[in-house]
């Protein structure tokens, strides 16, 4: 069967494998991370909603989640409402880290081969890619104690002028803070508190986190995340957020990364049963930014209801610009280029 060279240890690169090696393709993992707390790594706070989980779980089985902190209700406000609501919202908080750790245990050595892969999946490919990005937006993040430990079953979400804000209970009396604001940040645990000072969250935490960054935000998808094995090389698959990044308020990022790694096994699967590989990446490409634009649909709405500072227009306008572009034909900013159309070959079902 194939042989597939997984060059990472992501959540959506590790499902990949997991789903190719169940299908009896043979699957080379990269080497692991260091492991948490160690140079260049370190605990990757998520929070799952209940799809989410049942979808890890239907992927992986039962046992990977175990030590993350359950959560029962959603408490949130968005725009100028007058009064929040609480409503219930199953979910879990976990370290993505550790969660990526046990993926692979699972996974075992993989393929100790030395002979060429027809495929590579990746969800950081090496050279700079093309990709196409609605916007410049920022995630600010750090952790907070909370400052009543009892109340650590809701997640919440309250909005300012400058963005969002978001709590996510992690357990033992710890928050995860999160804000979107609608560009650059260079002082980001100053404009973190600075928007819990603006919110109703602030009495929730003993203070605002006193070490903050600022993650690059904007929903994006590469141009170009799959290619055909070709004489003298083998097939790329970009997956995860390499491949399609959405916008965090979304809450949905770490399902659409499995997501990913699900249409590219399934890539993998139909070329090795003789699909045309041309045929498939094209599919892929076009699911991945049908994605994108249903996306960038949703943030849209959600925005333009709730923000309506210069720096915010730009946002939307982007967002708009974005839409706009994909009715007409053509990728923003790059008017001379025409979406390409799918191959003649019919694509998978």
């Amino acid at each position: 069967m194939t042989l597939v060279e997984i060059a990472g240890s992501g959540l959506a690169e590790l499902t990949c494998a997991r789903l190719l090696a169940d299908r009896g393709h043979r699957v080379r993992l990269a080497p692991p991370r260091p492991p948490s707390g160690a140079a260049g790594a370190g605990p990757r706070p998520l929070l799952l909603t209940e799809p989410t989980l049942e979808l890890v779980g239907s992927l992986w089985g039962g046992g990977l989640l175990e030590g993350g902190w359950p959560l029962t209700h959603r408490h949130a406000r968005w725009g100028a409402g007058p009064s929040p609501a609480r409503f219930p919202q199953p979910g879990r908080a976990v370290d993505g880290a550790v969660l990526a750790a046990r993926m692979r245990e699972r996974l075992g050595a993989g393929d100790l081969s030395g002979e060429p892969a027809q495929w590579t999946v990746t969800a950081a490919p090496g050279e700079r890619a093309a990709h196409e990005q609605a916007g410049r937006r920022r995630l600010l993040t750090g952790t907070a104690p909370v400052r009543r430990p009892r109340d650590q079953d809701t997640a919440r979400l309250d909005c300012t002028g400058l963005g969002w804000l978001h709590l996510t209970p992690l357990g033992r009396g710890d928050c995860l803070v999160q804000a979107m604001v609608p560009g650059p940040a260079e002082d980001p645990a100053g404009l973190l508190a600075r928007l819990l000072a603006e919110s109703a969250l602030a009495p929730r935490l003993r203070g605002a986190p006193r070490t903050a960054v600022a993650l690059d935000a904007a929903p994006r998808v590469r141009l170009a995340p799959a290619v055909p094995p070709a004489a003298g090389r083998g097939g790329l698959l970009v997956v995860g957020a390499g491949a399609l990044r959405q916008d965090p308020l979304s809450g949905t990022g770490t399902a659409q990364a499995l997501r990913t790694a699900i249409l590219a096994a399934a890539v993998i699967d139909a070329a090795a049963a003789g699909t045309s590989a041309s045929a498939l990446c094209t599919h892929y490409t076009r699911r991945l930014r049908a994605a994108y634009l249903d996306h960038l649909a949703t943030c849209l709405s959600l925005y333009a209801a709730a923000f309506g500072s210069g720096a915010w227009r730009d946002e939307i306008d982007a967002t708009r610009g974005a839409l706009r572009g994909a009715a007409a034909g053509t990728l923003p900013g790059r008017p001379d280029r025409a979406v390409p159309e799918p191959a003649q070959e019919p694509p998978p079902g």
